[in-house]
This record gives C-alpha cells, sequence and structure tokens, in this order.
C-alpha cells in the first residue's frame, strides 16, 4: 500500500537542486491533495555571532527568501496545488528543516535536494540533506 501525505515540506534555495526538489513536492502534493509548505531557511549564524551584524544585509537575505518562497508558491499554484504555506525562517538549517519546521507543522514528509559535495567538506560538514535523512522522524525523499 502506498502512503498518503497530508502536509509535505520542501526546503528550497533557489538552487537547481531545490528547484527539483519543488518540482517533486509539488507531483507529490497533487497526487495526494496534500498541503504544500515551502521552506526557506536563511543561515545567519555567523552574522549574528559577530557583534558588526549588518542588519540591513539581514533584512536584505530576509527579502531574497521570501521571493524564493513567493516564486515557489506560485509555481505550485500554477500546477494545480491549492494549499500551499509558505514560511522564511532564520537559523541553522539542519534542525529547522529535519526537526523544528516538521514538528511545528505537522509534516508526514519531507521532500529536499540533494547536492553534491566534496569529500572532505562531507567529512567535516555533512550536507543538510544527509542531516535531514538522520534526524527527520518522518519519511524524507531526496531528489537528484
Amino acid at each position: 500500500m502506498l502512503a498518503e501525505y497530508q502536509r509535505i515540506l520542501v526546503a528550497t534555495d533557489g538552487s537547481d537542486g531545490s528547484e527539483v526538489a519543488l518540482q517533486k513536492a509539488v507531483a507529490i502534493a497533487k497526487r495526494n491533495n496534500a498541503t504544500l509548505i515551502i521552506l526557506h531557511v536563511l543561515d545567519t549564524r555567523a552574522m549574528y555571532a559577530t557583534e558588526s551584524a549588518d542588519l540591513t544585509f539581514i533584512d536584505t537575505l530576509r527579502k531574497l527568501g521570501d521571493k524564493i518562497v513567493d516564486e515557489a508558491k506560485e509555481y505550485a499554484e500554477s500546477q494545480g496545488v491549492t494549499d500551499v504555506k509558505t514560511i522564511t525562517e532564520s537559523g541553522s538549517p539542519k534542525p529547522v528543516i529535519s526537526r523544528d519546521v516538521p514538528q511545528r507543522e505537522n509534516v508526514d514528509l519531507i521532500v529536499v535536494g540533494a547536492r553534491g559535495m566534496g569529500a572532505i567538506e562531507r567529512l567535516f560538514v555533512g550536507s543538510v540533506s544527509e542531516n535531514v535523512v538522520r534526524h527527520a522522524e518522518c519519511d524524507v525523499v531526496v531528489v537528484r
């Protein structure tokens, strides 16, 4: 029996990989008549850690994030998804995507794009998609 999903989260940063993930999430949401939650995470940890954090720059990043999710919402609606919610949130992408938003929004499927990372970078940092697969409490689809 195939799972039926009610609340699908797709994380997007505007990259090609996240665009492919958005397309997959839209198709799954349509098939399941599900709510699609489009999330963009502003990774501003390093900026907030410094005393000279430029609030204008952070505001510009937030506006860019809002634009990314708004365009993704327009795409989803143009494809026939009728229930779309957008979220732009600040913080560390790994826990925000894998835990925080899914718990708060009662998500039952997370869709993320895979991103090619070098072996050394993956060893020290790890990819967001890998982290989501390890820590999410719901199903995860990683789109290549």
